[in-house]
């Protein structure tokens, strides 16, 4: 009979990972996170939280300092460097030859690991490059690029993969390609995804679980139900035609409405998972809407967590 091996809960775990640069420089304090095998798990701060550092350490670019870190259920320092062989990952720019053609650029990482050459045409596939693959990988866009560094981190057919902050700089089409291909990426290779960011709108967009860092520290993690959840009440802006008859209609609900201007209401909601709810319901009963904007709730709990000492 084939043995089976039973796969841990989380595919990576940091049981107080601290880092210190120099004495009076620390990195990272005690920092605990646990990334679920099959997540995509949203590692969110802003620049200079600890981000990159957590990355560095993930991938062995920096030597722990102390034994904290597991990849697959196991100490990460007894499986270097083998333990790359089921890890992808993308830290700091993406390592591109520009005088080459991307198939050529994929082809060199190919020979490198020992990959066999018919899976640079699945992987460009896979990131929607195949119709550019000929093409100069100076000629490419930035989000091409990504792509191809992207495709660079597949073509070992990872079971983990690692991205510090893929979208960045990209303009708004961009990041919907990369938000999309790694939203395909775990749900049709069932790649488990540990991506940084300090976007707050991609991760709530494409990530099943978030961890918000911040100064070093870890302030939040969750599944993105439980951050919603975390951030309390939000109160929301309705614009719609004929708002003073609506006012009227929604006090029994929602008796701290408030008839804010000629054509706009203010209310109160529980948290954000409830206004889809309150968007079909209002358009349901005829309702005309013309804007529907959050005045606070997520946003501002992410800015007071980040802003902590």
């Amino acid at each position: 009979m084939p043995i089976i091996h039973s796969m841990p809960e989380n595919i990576i775990q940091t049981d107080g990972l601290t880092f210190f640069y120099s004495k009076d420089r620390k990195a990272l304090d005690n920092v605990s996170l646990n990334i679920p095998k099959g997540a995509i798990y949203g590692f969110l701060g802003p620049n200079g939280a600890g981000k990159s550092t957590t990355m560095r350490l993930l991938t062995g670019i920096l030597q722990e300092q102390q034994p904290t870190i597991k990849l697959f259920g196991k100490p990460l320092e007894g499986q270097l460097p083998e333990v790359f062989n089921r890890v992808g990952s993308l830290v700091e720019s993406p390592a591109l030859y520009l005088h080459l053609s991307g198939y050529d650029n994929l082809r060199y990482i190919a020979g490198l690991r020992n990959v066999p050459e018919e899976k640079i045409n699945e992987v460009l596939e896979l990131v929607d490059l195949k119709r550019n693959a000929n093409r100069k990988a100076k000629q490419y866009s930035l989000g091409m690029k990504q792509r191809l560094a992207i495709a660079m981190a597949l073509l070992g057919e990872p079971e983990l993969l690692l991205l510090d902050e893929p979208v960045n700089g990209l303009d708004p089409n961009g990041m919907r390609d990369i938000r999309q291909l790694l939203v395909k990426l775990n749900k049709e290779k069932g790649i488990t995804i540990f991506v940084s960011s300090h976007l707050l709108a991609e991760v709530e967009r494409m990530c099943t679980h978030v961890g918000i860092i911040s100064h070093g520290k870890l302030r939040f993690e969750g599944t993105i139900g439980e951050l919603a959840a975390a951030s309390g009440a939000c109160r929301v802006l309705l614009s719609l035609k004929d708002a003073a008859s609506w006012y009227t209609k929604l006090q029994a609900e929602h008796p701290d409405v408030i008839h804010e201007a000629e054509n706009q209401l203010v209310l109160e909601l529980n948290n954000r998972e409830d206004i889809p709810a309150l968007a079909r319901k209002l358009v349901n009963a005829g309702a005309e809407i013309y804007e529907l904007k959050i005045l606070n709730g997520l946003e501002e709990w992410f800015m007071s967590l980040i802003n902590q000492k």
